[in-house]
């Protein structure tokens, strides 16, 4: 036994060795990788700009530019008056808009097309003089037809700048905290040259022109505009430092007074191009000016809204006198590390020359004092002359940009290779099966062995400009190792398809996360050349004091109270309690403290809270007077308990409902009364890739038979289509999704509870033919349970999936590269005929939301105070103004989705996806809310998993289920003595 013993741990102890010489080598050849200074040998000497046949994007710019790459700038500029045009449409003649005469007006469906006589051949730049209209509040977006030919990439996709200022001057709460202003559109005229939406291609587009006539056509995409000019111009260099001074020696200017220093504030911009890039405040670094532990002042604008190239911001100051100055920016770029956050600098309207087109902060926790200087760090001079001017800062990826346009293309590319691979293989590969890549797609592996030559030289690229090899470039390196080693061993491929599946998908999210931006500007300076140069650094001592004050503040501040504060006690104060984020609670007291309490005289505390935290509050008689963003299921569960106000005791609820559909309330309605008010209204739509529909050949589905016919296409392209399931995860939590279910329900004509309440009457032959077709998509069809549809979708795995509206935003902010490549529609119907005979494709969809209720109270003033609350929440010019704030704050991602008809027509949608929302609304469908309700989703999910995972007979198991849930439906109504059928 005891060399027995022996044996083992000697056995062990080889095992241990084994694994750490393992570690060491693996450790010795990822140093020497990350060591090697760069990787040219691997691309050195070949053609990096061609394509393999059937891979790639033969409409990009670059290709574009490629195509033209003999053509010489045009030396001859023209113009042309927009009011001139030879065909229209949604458009028309103003004979005076801004002080401008004779200019058009044009739609958020117009087209409008020129004849343009073109003095020569050449490239030109395209300069659009336009003035906003006040609308959604959104960029303008436009398209650019030349001869009737979008000419590449990127040219369907112009976006316009608004202007955003103030509206008000900064307000004080009573507390001494400063609060914001909100912000409003300033409407004058604005030039734009024709650029890149994404920012990666810093300079305006080039244009080929050929002489002659030429037509020339915009079409709009998103929002009305007015255009007065567009002016197709001579491309420039622009000016060296050297010639800007030059052309100032004729001035007869001296240095601007030694004595002169103008600060100008971060906080008191004057404008900026989006309504987010509002002054904020500081409280963490010791040298913020003005600075303040106790109280709330707004002391530099920027962070995490100013990230997105072209965003800008513009500050008025005075010269006091004709001369040079010099200019520095206390700025900080703490957000990423081995990054550079880039702005151009504009005064008056232009970039004074080429050396300040983009000024860089490296990542620094603390503020930086740069003053703009040349790389010997001698201060770059301006001349201003004595008067009024403005000082812009422009977001600006600079160098970054060439990369990230790279990396997008690279993105795009192996996305093609991917699902190449995924024909054969499908996404689960056979391991062991042999599937002879490299003789069935030649042309793959011959891809994949240029990409990684690519790869290897964007790392090089990126690692000249920052400096370092950062971790947002790691996964390019991952993928160029994987795709030398699929080049050298197809084999590989099927064995690790997952993974490079998954490095592609990381990739495109480094690709998002190198091109954001921040930056914090606490204050700038432009001083005379000659003064004395403003140091602003915070030593020890001063770093101790701050964090000490800090420290002792927590235990008299309180820092979760938002804006004015009222005592409790206080019987004129109503309490209003809101359920989802702070974010969401900041502007909510915001509103209610400039608008709400000014003009009801009514006095608000909002408090944030827990939702789990608020049934027993009101159960202990410490409940609000009105909360919001609850649950759609939860007013009936309170009305059940008489913890709720029926809200059609006031005399003109059904006024105040009017402006919301009544599928938005449904679930709000109990034994004739209404017990919440609608805030928002979910809702799916069919989402679709336009690019791989077309190589299928497909159509988007209008039938449930028309989805299940494509199937076998798209199923054998090994790819799949995504359906709401009761598998659905949020996080890593389980959520399932019985919409689907529901909206084929009410498509069939069936419901789901008789008229009382009293049973559930899915048993019928709608109900379970809807069941039976539901479960068949996943037991017959094999569509998946179990899937993250955004990664899918922007792979192309999934060309299509049903899911909610809000989908849109996720995917617009996260996947940019397939960005014009895809659209939502309505979903499929069910074919029924209707009284007539005539056949028809009803397109009823289930739809759920949040809403807001006022707890019951024996007060009759209190209940009329919160009464008008509520009224105020849900009018449409509140719900409005709070999306546009909350998306201002969080972004488009976070766009809000207001039940309030008239209000979501200005939110940010463009003019066709409200078209499409707007009739996918027309058919939503309210679920109704029993007692014992509960049981309902958690038993159909029973009885879906049942049917799926153990492939029992659909309707024995929904019958069974329906016997059970009516149990409890029963049991429920007699606890609350309600009526039952016996």
């Amino acid at each position: 036994m005891i060399n027995g013993g022996r044996t083992v741990k000697k056995g062990k102890g080889l095992i241990i060795i084994a694994a750490v010489v393992a570690v060491i080598v693996l450790f010795v050849v990822v140093k020497n990788l990350t060591a090697e200074k760069n990787y040219s040998k691997k691309y050195a000497g070949y053609d990096l700009t061609a394509d393999v046949e059937g891979l790639g994007r033969d409409d990009s710019y670059v290709k574009y530019l490629e195509k033209y790459e003999g053509v010489a700038p045009a030396q001859t500029a023209f113009t042309v008056n927009a009011a001139d045009y030879a065909e229209a449409a949604d458009a028309y003649v103003m004979d005076e808009c801004g002080g401008v005469k004779n200019v058009l007006y044009t739609g958020d469906a117009s087209e409008v097309s020129w004849k343009i006589n073109v003095p020569e051949t050449g490239m030109y730049n395209i300069l659009v003089k336009y003035y906003t209209v006040a609308s959604r509040g959104v960029e303008v977006e436009r398209a650019v037809y030349i001869n009737g030919e979008i000419p590449f990439h990127g040219a369907d996709d112009l976006s316009f700048s608004r202007i955003w200022t103030n509206s008000g001057a900064v307000r004080t709460d009573n507390r001494g905290n400063q609060i914001r202003p909100s912000q409003k559109e300033k409407f004058e005229w604005q030039t734009q040259y024709l650029k890149d939406y994404m920012g990666y291609i810093a300079q305006p587009y080039k244009f080929y022109l050929e002489a002659g006539e030429n037509t020339f056509t915009i079409k709009a995409v998103n929002e009305p505009v007015i255009i007065s000019t567009i002016d197709f111009s001579v491309i420039t260099e622009g000016t060296t430092y050297e010639q800007y001074v030059a052309g100032h020696a004729s001035d007869n200017v001296s240095a601007a007074s030694s004595n002169e220093i103008i600060k100008i504030n971060g906080e008191d911009a004057a404008a900026r191009s989006d309504a987010s890039l509002y002054a904020k405040y500081d409280k963490a670094a010791a040298n913020t000016d003005p600075y303040s532990i106790t109280t709330t002042i707004l002391n530099y604008i920027g962070g995490d809204p100013w990230k997105v190239p072209g965003q800008w911001v513009e500050w008025d100051f005075t010269a006091p006198a004709d001369g040079w100055y010099n200019i520095t920016i206390k700025g900080r770029q703490n957000y990423e590390r081995g990054a550079v956050s880039g702005r151009s600098l504009y005064i008056d309207g232009e970039i004074p020359f080429n050396e300040v087109e983009t000024v860089e902060f490296a990542y620094s926790n603390e503020w930086e004092m740069l003053t703009l200087a040349d790389e010997n760090g001698t201060p770059y001079k301006f001349y201003l002359t004595a008067g009024d001017h403005k000082i812009r800062l422009e977001a600006n990826l600079g160098e970054l940009g060439d990369i990230l346009n790279t990396l997008s293309d690279n993105v795009y590319r192996l996305n093609q290779m991917y699902r190449k691979i995924l024909v054969l293989t499908g996404a689960n590969p056979d391991k062991y099966r042999d599937y002879n890549l490299d003789d069935v797609y030649p042309e793959v592996i011959e891809a994949m062995a240029l990409e990684s030559k690519r790869l290897y030289k964007v790392i090089d690229d990126c690692v000249a400009i920052t400096g370092q090899k950062s971790d947002k470039i790691a996964t390019a390196l991952t993928l160029a190792i994987q795709l030398d080693r699929y080049v050298d061993d197809p084999d590989e491929i099927p064995k690790t398809l997952a993974s490079f599946k998954e490095n592609i998908a990381g990739l495109g999210t480094s690709i998002l996360s190198m091109s954001e931006i921040k930056l914090d500007v606490d204050y700038i300076l432009v001083q005379g050349v000659d003064s004395e140069k403003v140091k602003d650094s915070v030593g020890f001592f001063k770093k101790a004091w701050h964090r000490v004050s800090s420290f002792f503040a927590t235990f008299f501040v309180d820092y979760n109270a938002i804006g004015d504060v009222y005592d409790e006690d206080d019987e004129e104060v109503i309490e209003v309690w809101l359920l989802s984020g702070r974010d969401q609670n900041e502007v909510m007291k915001m509103m209610v403290d400039d608008t709400f309490t000014p003009n009801s005289k009514i006095k608000v505390n909002v408090q944030l809270i827990d939702a789990g935290a608020l049934l027993s509050a009101v159960m202990a008689g410490n409940g609000p007077d009105v909360v919001l963003t609850v649950d759609a299921q939860q007013p009936v569960n309170y009305a059940l308990r008489h913890a709720v106000e029926d809200l059609t005791q006031f005399p003109d609820f059904y006024d105040v409902v009017a402006d919301y559909p009544e599928s938005s309330y449904t679930s709000y309605k109990f034994e004739g009364g209404v017990y919440a008010l609608p805030e928002t209204q979910n809702y799916n739509v069919l989402f679709y890739r336009i690019d791989i529909m077309e190589e299928l050949g497909l159509e988007i589905p209008q039938t449930w038979d028309d989805l299940v016919n494509m199937l076998a296409t798209i199923q054998g392209a090994n790819m799949s289509v995504a359906l709401p399931t009761v598998e659905r995860r949020i996080g890593n939590v389980q959520n399932p999704d019985l919409s689907l279910y529901f909206t084929l329900v009410q498509q069939m004509g069936g419901t789901f509870y008789d008229e009382p309440g009293e049973r559930i009457i899915i048993d019928s032959e709608a109900g379970v033919k809807a069941f039976e077709l539901y479960t068949s998509m996943f037991n017959d069809y094999g569509l998946p349970r179990d899937y993250d549809f955004v990664s899918r979708f922007r792979s192309g795995e999934m060309p299509m999936g049903i899911t909610d509206y809000n989908t849109y935003n996720t995917l617009v902010v996260s996947a940019p590269e397939i960005r014009g490549l895809w659209d939502f529609t309505l979903i499929p119907g069910t074919e029924r005929t209707d009284e007539n005979g005539e056949t028809y494709i009803d397109r009823s969809v289930h739809c759920w939301g949040t809403c807001s209720m006022m707890l019951a109270c024996d007060d009759e003033a209190r209940k009329q105070k919160s009464w008008e609350f509520m009224k105020w929440w849900a009018s449409a010019d509140t719900q409005v103004r709070f999306g546009r704030e909350l998306e201002s704050v969080m972004g488009s991602a976070a766009r809000y989705a207001t039940a309030n008809l008239e209000a979501f027509k200005q939110l940010s949608w463009s003019a066709e996806q409200v078209k499409v929302l707007d009739e996918q609304r027309s058919f939503t469908k309210g679920f109704r809310e029993v007692a014992g309700g509960y049981y309902t989703s958690r038993h159909l999910t029973n009885a879906c998993r049942k049917v799926m995972n153990n492939k029992e007979d659909p309707r024995e198991v929904l019958l069974d289920y329906v016997r059970t849930i009516n149990e409890e439906i029963t049991k429920k109504r007699k606890e609350y003595g309600l009526s039952v059928r016996e």
